[in-house]
Order: structure tokens, then C-alpha cells, then sequence
């Protein structure tokens, strides 16, 4: 994966409308994104999510710091689309899955839970904010625009989640508020 260039914090506001024009109640799964190991990435079709491990073959429940309220990153794919650039690139913002849903606190506060393939997920309270990889994968402009107060509040860098119901998932599922 190459870097390209970083848009500026005016081409990142034009695709704002786009963004806020995301699902509410019911969205897709776009990418499913496994790291085995630190800065390694696997796109498979279909995947495993579990209760105890997570996003199956995810680096995740090997780390030493592994809270189980951050299982999982998951990540509007209606923003990193518009960060990223490009769909190959994607996967460099380290989140595992990437739904074309509304992500807001106001559409989906920390207890809400979601079905996703055969898996049932709920989202956790633990804020999930850009970080140094991410400011040097998409610029310090994607961070001020993830992490400023309307990013937050709209959780554009995403939100953590839990599995309470393992189960199958694959790309192009229905995801839909329970």
C-alpha cells in the first residue's frame, strides 16, 4: 500500500454532506480487515467474530492491553472513503470493519446493538480517537477533521464494539440496528 497524497481540511469539508447522508437504521458491510501482526492486513470476503476472540485471526486478543470494550474498531466507510482515497487503502486506518451506517452518538450511543451477518455486536463507551499511524497514513488534516468537536460527536475516526453473539459475517452484509 502506498501512501498518496493527504487531502486538506478543505477537500475533506466538501465530502461532509456526503458522509452526514449515511444510513441510520440500517447499513452494509463494506471491508472486513483481519491484522495478524502489527501493520499487517488481510481483506478477506467473510469472517468469524466471537465472543471471547473477537474478529478471528485479529491481532487483537493477543495484545497485552486487550479491553474487551475495544473488540472492535469499526469505522464509517463513508469517511475513509473520503480520508483514504482510495478503497486499497482503507485498511491503513487499522479498524476492522467498515460500515456505510451512521455512526453518531446521537444514532448509535454506547449500548446499542447491532446484527451483523449472524453476529450480533454492541457498541462500548470507549471513545476511539485518530492516532499518530493515522495522522501519518492520511495527514494531520484527517486528524483535526476526525478528532475535532462535530468529528467526534459524529465518531468519523468510529467507534468500539463488542461481540455479545458470535457468528458469521461477510462483505456486502446487512447491518441493522436490534
Amino acid at each position: 500500500m502506498t501512501t498518496d497524497e493527504h487531502l486538506s481540511a478543505d477537500k475533506l469539508e466538501q465530502g461532509v454532506d456526503h458522509i452526514l447522508a449515511s444510513p441510520r437504521d440500517v447499513g452494509t458491510l463494506k471491508l472486513i480487515v483481519i491484522r495478524p501482526d502489527v501493520d499487517q492486513r488481510e481483506t478477506p470476503a467473510e469472517a468469524r467474530l466471537d465472543t471471547e476472540q473477537g474478529l478471528v485471526g485479529d491481532n487483537w486478543s493477543a495484545r497485552a492491553n486487550a479491553n474487551l470494550d475495544m473488540q472492535l474498531n469499526i469505522m464509517n466507510a463513508r469517511v475513509i472513503g473520503l480520508v483514504a482515497q482510495s478503497m486499497e487503502r482503507w485498511p491503513l486506518a487499522g479498524d476492522q470493519l467498515y460500515l456505510d451506517m451512521d455512526l453518531s452518538n446521537d444514532n448509535l450511543p454506547a449500548g446499542t446493538q447491532l446484527a451483523l451477518g449472524d453476529a450480533i455486536i454492541e457498541v462500548t463507551e470507549p471513545p476511539h480517537t485518530g492516532c499518530k499511524k493515522f495522522a501519518a497514513r492520511f495527514g494531520m488534516d484527517a486528524v483535526v477533521f476526525v478528532n475535532s468537536g462535530r468529528g467526534k460527536k459524529l465518531n468519523f475516526r468510529g467507534i468500539n464494539a463488542k461481540v455479545v453473539k458470535s457468528g458469521d459475517i461477510k462483505v456486502g452484509d446487512i447491518t441493522r440496528k436490534l
